[in-house]
């Protein structure tokens, strides 16, 4: 049996701040989905919903939730929470129940109404989690790491805030030819330069907002789709979802500590490096291959990281791809063609999703202004607390 399942449908509710509940963004992204798949909602035999621990219980129960939304009719449901990896292990889900010959079509939803101004974690006592203890421990909050990690790169590679501030006036120039995106203006270097220091270096144009949207996929076997009419459909050929490896030496959100490595010797591929590296594995494909990528921005340096741990350049090399145009529209391989996080926000269970649903539509030829010409292989980059990996490749 062949590993690949097929994308039959892709749909989005618009990023953004709406005033709405998950649920409702969560529905409108679905019926595009079915739409696009040209699926009636009674023929999904399952719905798997990428969680939103701020939605309270219903929340809590996304794949019930999301069918109950469009209507009982007895689909299995499947819920996943993973942070900011949960819409890839939704896919992943998907993709093994229907490769197991659970489902012919599997309806995968992430949605968020995110709060306003940066996450926090939970109210209440609760010394075994990271997330909590690092805000107890040391008031860290994400925008503090986003900052350190670009000073890491500003001490190891020299790199300046000129190179980050790139890499917000490339992405805002793809999120503006983006009808979903939250932030469709251009910026110049200028204003993100003169933007207000949020966590130094990084000014408020560095880091990624918080937003409400949804994104949604119709996924199906390469035999369903055929039956559908559709010879030749996006195919999901890999999911990587693993975990980082023992000893950690470096820090990483939202670890304050790291492990000895007096008995064991660090492995010589870092845990985002080793996201990519499986999904290459599985695809039997490498980064010389890529047509391009989404990866996860929260800040424009972390952008620079990126690049470097899915293998586009060597470490230390990232800042020179944006500075000679690598990663722009029309360069070699264009990274968050969709706009990235910094034209959206993060909406947290549907953002792996929507990268798909950006791949989907590139991979189609029907991204618009935003098109890469010829693409035929994507790359999803994507990462949630507490070590969970995420990527996704695609390809037709």
């Amino acid at each position: 049996m062949s590993g690949d399942v097929a994308v039959l449908g892709a749909g989005m509710h618009p990023w953004g701040k709406w005033g709405r509940g998950f649920v409702a963004y969560g529905r409108a992204a679905a019926h595009a989905a079915l739409a696009d798949a040209g699926i009636a909602w009674p023929e999904v035999g399952s719905v798997v919903g990428a969680q939103t621990v701020r939605g309270g219980y219903p929340g809590y129960v996304a794949g019930a939730t999301f069918a109950r939304a469009l209507g009982w009719q007895g689909a299995r449901v499947t819920s996943v929470y993973a942070a900011c990896a949960s819409g890839a292990q939704a896919i992943e889900a998907a993709r093994a129940q229907i490769l197991a010959g659970m489902a012919d079509v599997v309806l995968v939803v992430g949605a968020d109404a995110a709060p306003k101004g940066f996450f926090a974690p939970a109210a209440g006592e609760r010394p075994d989690d990271p997330d909590w203890l690092r805000f107890r421990v040391l008031g860290a909050t994400n925008p503090a790491y986003f900052g350190l990690y670009a000073r890491r790169r500003m001490a190891v590679y020299g790199d300046s805030p000129e190179d980050f501030a790139l890499v917000k006036v490339k992405n805002a120039a793809a999120g503006a030819l983006n009808a979903y995106a939250r932030y469709r203006t251009r910026v110049t270097a200028e204003e993100v330069a003169a933007s207000a220091v949020v966590a130094d270096p990084l000014r408020l144009l560095d880091i990624c907002a918080t937003s409400d949207g949804a994104a949604a996929l119709v996924l199906c076997g390469m035999e369903f789709a055929r039956r559908c009419g559709v010879a030749d459909p996006v195919r999901i050929r890999a999911v990587s979802t693993v975990t980082p490896t023992f000893p950690r030496t470096v820090l990483d959100l939202p670890d304050i500590g790291t492990d000895s490595a007096v008995a064991v010797e660090p492995s010589p591929v870092g845990f985002r490096a080793s996201i990519a590296r499986a999904a290459y594995e599985e695809a039997g494909v490498g980064p010389e291959d890529l047509s391009l990528a989404e990866v996860y921005d929260l800040s424009t340096a972390m952008e620079l990281d990126w690049y470097e741990d899915i293998g586009l350049c060597a470490p230390g090399e990232g800042a020179a791809l944006v500075r000679e145009g690598v990663t722009a529209l029309g360069g070699r391989v264009p990274v968050n063609a969709s706009g990235g996080l910094a034209s959206f926000g993060e909406a947290v269970p549907a953002q792996a999703i929507a990268q798909v649903c950006e791949l989907t539509q590139q991979l189609r030829g029907r991204a618009g202004g935003r098109q890469v010409p010829g693409a035929r292989v994507g790359i999803t980059a994507n990462q949630g607390l507490f070590g969970h990996g995420s990527a996704v490749i695609a390809v037709r």
